[in-house]
């Protein structure tokens, strides 16, 4: 159960970076959803020992929680975006 909603709670927070960074149109659902575990992995190491909290890989879904999993989308994205065009959006 805690991974089905792993991937729903993911694909949510993906989804609302991907919208925040300009790159919807070129991701679909399963791509969102990648974005959003592998942003929750990147909060685990770099921006949950800052702000405190757990990322959404633990099975912690409270409101720092998700904050910082979208900030770890957010990053995932700018950084794909900087190499892929040359600016962080």
């Amino acid at each position: 159960m805690t991974l089905l909603l792993i991937l729903l709670v993911g694909g949510i927070l993906g989804w609302l970076a991907s919208i925040l960074m300009r790159t919807d149109a070129q991701q679909g659902i399963f791509l969102n959803i990648v974005v959003g575990i592998v942003g929750a992995l990147i909060a685990g190491f770099i921006i949950t020992p800052l702000i405190g909290g757990a990322p959404i890989t633990s099975g912690s879904f409270d409101i720092l929680s998700l904050f910082a999993s979208f900030l770890g989308a957010v990053v995932l994205l700018a950084i794909v975006n900087l190499f892929r065009r040359g600016s962080v959006r």
